[in-house]
């Protein structure tokens, strides 16, 4: 591709050292850079872009995408924000991937892993090909291997580098996790969304947003850009739920879904075992009974969000259903890797993650046993929500291990001591901190009797932990399994 033909999605833009030179690459980092690609310069948190610039030329990029001019005679492409209008570039090169596929972006603080499988396994009962791209990676199929990612939402030349091989594959559906950094950022500029679902809306990432309703308006940029005929799917039981109502465009289809309030698709009589959850479905004048191996009322909540994409997209009931009811869980999320005790892994790093896991495992706790929840808080994230994760703790469990998540830069002690402030009354028969995950684990084993529910929390699918000078092999699913089960 010629520079001249990446430039067709920009709206303002200086030259410099302007040359029609080939594209052959985007690149925004100077180790990975390669000949002939542009190399994009972006101002980030912890470096400047700009200042490898010449190591990028070095490597051989032959254009520059940048914020200044910069002494370096090689043609360059001088934006305001090249973070911003990176998306431009990249869907530019990729010759905007997007318009030939139907696209559905799935945004909300919890259930966005779960809600995209659950539609591409509706999509694929439907005998149509959809791919899918998330927190676990991106796949072709739900029978593909997982591709790693290393963002829920990937940086804007991944995720078009993806779209494009997704179209050249004939695939027709692709749905993704849309993450409220990703539309802050504009990482999804220029992707054509033909349908967007709302899961939930509480508190994270506050370290990044400040506030609930600047968190609020991140989601909100994804329903705002929706095209006539797209449809958007609502939670009617979230309490923002009247505002992504309000700042649908007109001419999208409006679908709304929940359990307490009215809604398009409601659920009713809903009953959960440790096989799953039963329950009824109210849509379109009808009733359909449900059972599905996924279990908690967040599950129920998430299979609701499915069942509403699946009707947009006008894919018989029938079928939606006999998707639903034949999706094992997903990894990392309410993953039962242990009999007796019951051992639950799931990925809870939230206040309302956490208290919905809980919750769910409290239903299947029986009356003579306990429930017990091992869990820890990040690092170098949002703060606030220690002390409120290690009240939803406390108070909804019989007892709590407390230990290191990922602490990345931080000292584990503290994001403890910060934990431990939430906490009404240190009992140490029931309040317990032990700050290495591993020996955390072990560790339940002599607090816990075969009968009891333990839930560990935090880090679900992911098989490491960040630590401050390294990242190390960690799965709590391994661990676990180590421990309860002898393998």
């Amino acid at each position: 591709m010629l520079l001249n033909d990446l430039l067709k999605l920009l709206k303002e833009y200086e030259t410099e050292n302007f040359k029609n030179t080939e594209i052959k690459g985007i690149s925004y980092n100077s180790l990975t850079t390669k000949p002939n690609d542009i190399f994009i310069c972006i101002r980030g948190e912890a470096s400047d872009g700009h200042k490898y610039a010449q190591a990028a030329v070095d490597k051989g990029a032959s254009a520059l995408f940048c914020e200044e001019k910069l002494p370096i005679n090689v043609p360059q492409i001088i934006v305001k924000d090249t973070k911003r209008t990176m998306a431009n570039i990249a869907a530019a090169f990729y010759n905007e991937p997007s318009k030939s596929l139907n696209l559905i972006g799935v945004t909300g603080t919890n259930g966005k892993t779960t809600v995209t499988h659950l539609i591409q396994k509706i999509i694929e009962k439907n005998n149509e090909k959809c791919a899918l791209i998330g927190t676990l990676g991106y796949k072709l199929s739900s029978s593909d291997e997982y591709k790693e990612a290393k963002h829920t939402t990937p940086q804007p030349p991944e995720l078009q580098h993806d779209l494009r091989i997704m179209a050249d594959n004939g695939i027709k559906n692709v749905v993704m996790e849309v993450s409220s950094h990703s539309l802050e950022q504009n990482r999804v500029g220029n992707c054509d969304f033909d349908g967007a679902v709302f899961t939930n809306l509480t508190q994270d990432h506050l370290d990044y947003h400040i506030t609930m309703h600047n968190y609020f308006l991140a989601k909100a940029i994804l329903f705002k850009g929706l095209k006539k005929g797209a449809f958007a799917i609502i939670n009617a039981d979230d309490e923002y739920a009247r505002e992504f109502l309000n700042i649908i465009p007109e001419g999208v289809k409006t679908f709304t879904y929940g359990v307490k309030n009215e809604a398009d698709i409601k659920a009713e009589n809903i009953d959960f075992s440790v096989d799953g959850a039963k329950l009824t479905v109210k849509y379109n004048n009808k009733t359909a009974d449900m059972n599905l191996h996924l279990n908690g009322m967040f599950s129920v909540y998430n299979a609701l969000a499915a069942f509403a994409s699946g009707l947009a997209m006008n894919i018989n009931d029938t079928i939606i259903i006999n998707a639903l009811e034949n999706t094992k869980s997903v990894a990392g999320r309410f993953e039962i890797v242990s009999k007796k005790p019951l051992v639950i892994v799931d990925y809870a790093h939230t206040p309302d993650g956490l208290e919905n896991v809980l919750k769910a495992a409290r239903e299947l706790t029986p009356k003579t046993s306990k429930l017990i929840c091992l869990f820890g808080c990040g690092g170098d994230r949002d703060t606030t929500k220690r002390p409120k994760m290690g009240k939803i703790a406390d108070d909804l469990s019989d007892k709590v291990v407390v230990t290191s998540d990922n602490p990345r830069s931080e000292d584990p002690q503290l994001i403890i001591s910060d934990i431990m402030t939430g906490i009404k009354t240190v009992d140490t028969k029931r309040i317990f901190v032990e700050p290495d995950r591993r020996e955390a684990i072990k560790f339940l084993k002599t607090i816990s009797n075969p009968e009891d529910v333990i839930v560990i929390a935090g880090k679900g699918h992911e098989d490491y932990q960040i630590l401050k000078n390294e990242t190390i092999h960690f799965d709590d699913r391994e661990e676990a399994k180590k421990v309860f089960v002898g393998v």
